[in-house]
């Protein structure tokens, strides 16, 4: 049996295996600890089962038993434009629904339900969301209460399940779906899942980087990515030095995230060298192109960003609508990978940064390409609609399809 722990991060309690975000002692967060003394990677070119041994999931079968590593891309094209001969795309766009997020919903479910969790709920701008009801069916004994803001109800993609109760809300955004699924958990007894808080999104988002490191000959000098929680660069660190300390790596990545300039909280608060989100840095109501990302307060997730960030030598970058989409036609002219506006704004932030001398000419650098644009033709129609009273979400009494 592989030995690991739940730890807090600030106090080192130990905590239950049931599930624990937060610290039961200081409700700070909660990180897997694994006994790394006894890891072994196998030779498996299925990160599941390669990488078993740095998941918290105890029985494989939980996991895909037939999956493959995704592509990295030396972008010689690319990176002979950028200025950047040693560059790399992980080309996320392969997974079977087109975004990385694939492989956090297998490993956040089945850990999910080792430890205890029976019925969940969530929020998602669509890309957790279509990656948990598309792999959901694979723990039958596990039922998903979804909740998403009315703008992103298209890019919620999979068939009706009578494991998922769908909630739109009318107008609602992001951060409106996301209180709402944590009052509706608290109303029913069920768990709420968290996003960033659930400890086995972050530990199924390292993958891609784990992945990387077998196919890139060299150490990587920066991980790159558009966020709007972070939880994948999160993931990405902590990974690293795992494999740091297994002598897989010599060093771990600077970090550099990147988000739009109509929706960049974090951004903002790193640019004034705040410790915390504040509120003239929140997004009330975010727009903008890279909708997967559209996340305008990260109140909560942004102090422990910061502090790997910094510790990383990183950084944050924001760029414009028109960056975004001249990064997107970069890619796919130099490099065939037709990327979505999302993973666009990591290679626009990269080449931002690199203008700007922030990022070193010949680094060996890592850009996770986190997914495409799913085609949008299914979508569910077993939906409740919900609208927004003086303080609360109530049923609506139009149920339009």
């Amino acid at each position: 049996m592989k030995k690991f722990e739940i730890v807090c991060l600030k106090c080192g309690a130990v905590q239950p295996q049931a599930y624990t975000p937060f610290c039961e002692k200081c409700n700070y967060l909660t990180e897997i600890n694994y006994d790394l003394s006894a890891v072994r990677l196998s030779a498996s070119t299925n990160p599941f089962s390669r990488f078993f041994e740095l998941l918290p999931v105890k029985e494989r079968t939980l996991l895909p038993a037939e999956y493959d590593y995704t592509p990295t891309v030396h972008a010689k094209s690319l990176g002979k434009i950028l200025g950047t001969p040693e560059l790399y795309l992980k080309n996320e766009t392969v997974h079977a629904t087109g975004t990385t997020k694939y492989r956090m919903a297998a490993v956040a479910l089945a850990y999910l339900f080792e430890s205890g969790v029976r019925h969940f709920c969530t929020s998602s701008t669509g890309n957790s969301s279509t990656a948990y009801a598309t792999l959901i069916k694979n723990i039958p004994d596990l039922r998903m209460s979804l909740f998403t803001g009315s703008d992103f109800r298209s890019r919620v993609n999979y068939a009706d399940t009578e494991q998922i109760d769908h909630y739109i809300l009318k107008g609602g955004t992001f951060v409106e779906a996301f209180d709402c699924a944590s009052v509706f958990a608290a109303e029913h007894a069920y768990t709420s899942e968290r996003g960033f808080f659930n400890v086995g999104r972050r530990e199924g988002l390292k993958l891609a980087f784990f992945e990387a490191t077998d196919q890139i000959d060299q150490d990587i000098d920066w991980y790159v990515q558009g966020v709007s929680s972070a939880m994948g660069v999160y993931g990405t660190y902590k990974g690293a030095k795992e494999l740091r300390q297994l002598g897989k790596i010599n060093r771990v990545p600077r970090l550099l995230c990147a988000q739009q300039e109509t929706c960049s909280p974090m951004v903002d608060a790193w640019l004034a060298d705040s410790e915390k989100i504040r509120p003239e840095h929140i997004v009330a109501n975010p727009v903008g192109i890279a909708k997967a990302i559209l996340r305008g307060n990260p109140s909560r997730v942004y102090p422990y960003m910061r502090e790997i960030v910094k510790e990383s030598r990183g950084g944050f970058a924001k760029v414009s609508d028109r960056r975004i989409r001249q990064a997107r036609q970069l890619v796919l002219d130099h490099e065939g990978i037709d990327i979505c506006f999302s993973a666009a704004t990591a290679v626009a932030g990269l080449i931002k940064m690199r203008d700007e001398g922030f990022v070193p000419a010949h680094d060996t650098i890592l850009i996770n390409l986190t997914g495409s644009d799913r085609p949008q033709g299914l979508v569910p129609r077993q939906v409740i609609f919900l609208e927004k009273t003086s303080d609360r979400w109530v049923r609506s009494a139009k149920q339009e399809l």
